[in-house]
């Protein structure tokens, strides 16, 4: 995947040659495309070192992810390990479609990025932990959610109109995904108003842990937060953690953290931070519902709004 250095490179040797020769086309078809990729960087794509394309390569790279999690998931466990969760014969077939949609969305972002002359990203070598058709349920609503939250992070910093419609129509799939996987497991399908979403960094942190390896020249433009995990005692099945409950994790910056963030689209500016000590952890915040992404800060900004720059480590995903 092209630098941004690079790409900027081509367009101002393109640029140059076009300005000595005006009586010539001052493009090819494939430079013009070059061109138009790199022009069209919002502030933040800019401050990210991404552009339109490299989201879209972002993207796809979370799709491969989804795509080879359905494949492998329904190749190992056999439909009866699906009904003794519970889930009828045409919830098991809906969960498989599922899979085939996440496909399809591989297809069209590949396509996408090609016609930008940029070579896609591969899929990459993953290990999901699979142990039984319940845990990779379990696992598949995490996902689901983390896809609804990446594409809905990406919509601003995208500034292609045409991208945004084509991200906006792969983002109201994975909200139905996440829905039906909810429903079919017996919690909430809908358990906030409002969907939370994530910047790219944060997103590829949820989903770095999946993944062992990448071909050459599939790594993204991005690097991952130092892993958050909870060590307090995880809630039993269908429990959600609640309001005031001591959380205690571990982490390799931890030592540096002040404060947790507990970032949910219904809190006010998106986030709500609480004291965090090393040893003692912090507590959680109240009036908080629904899928929430904890962080370890060095920051507690008073208008709720988080940032890269104050990120120490996580995401992590709780249900509340």
């Amino acid at each position: 995947m092209p630098s941004i250095t690079k790409i900027a490179g081509v367009v101002a040797a393109v640029a140059a040659v076009a300005s000595a020769l005006p009586a010539q086309p001052k493009f090819t078809r494939a430079q013009e495309k070059i061109f138009n990729v790199a022009k069209r960087q919002t502030a933040a794509e800019q401050a990210l070192g991404l552009t339109d394309v490299d989201i879209l390569q972002f993207a796809l790279t979370l799709e491969w992810l989804e795509a080879t999690f359905y494949q492998q998931g329904f190749a190992q466990f056999p439909d009866d390990q699906f009904a003794a969760l519970g889930l009828t014969a045409q919830q098991i077939s809906d969960l498989k479609n599922i899979g085939q949609t996440e496909q399809a969305h591989v297809q069209t972002l590949q396509s996408s990025i090609a016609q930008a002359g940029v070579k896609p990203v591969q899929p990459c070598t993953y290990n999901f932990g699979f142990t039984d058709a319940k845990g990779m349920v379990a696992t598949a609503s995490v996902l689901e959610n983390v896809g609804v939250s990446a594409y809905l992070g990406a919509a601003p910093i995208l500034a292609d109109s045409k991208i945004l419609a084509a991200a906006g129509s792969i983002l109201t799939v994975e909200a139905r995904h996440q829905s039906f996987i909810r429903a079919a497991s017996g919690t909430v399908a809908v358990p906030q108003p409002f969907d939370t979403p994530l910047g790219p960094k944060a997103v590829f942190s949820l989903a770095a842990p999946f993944i062992q390896s990448c071909p050459a020249g599939s790594n993204l433009a991005l690097t991952a937060f130092p892993t958050l995990t909870m060590t307090t005692a995880a809630p039993a099945a269908g429990q959600v953690l609640a309001a005031g409950t001591g959380i205690q994790v571990q982490s390799t910056a931890s030592a540096q953290a002040k404060f947790c963030g507990f970032t949910n689209a219904n809190a006010p500016g998106g986030t709500v931070f609480a004291s965090f000590t090393e040893g003692a952890g912090c507590q959680l915040p109240q009036n908080l519902a629904g899928i929430t992404y904890m962080t370890l800060t060095s920051a507690a900004p008073a208008t709720g709004v988080i940032s890269d720059d104050i990120i120490l480590a996580g995401p992590m995903v709780l249900s509340l």
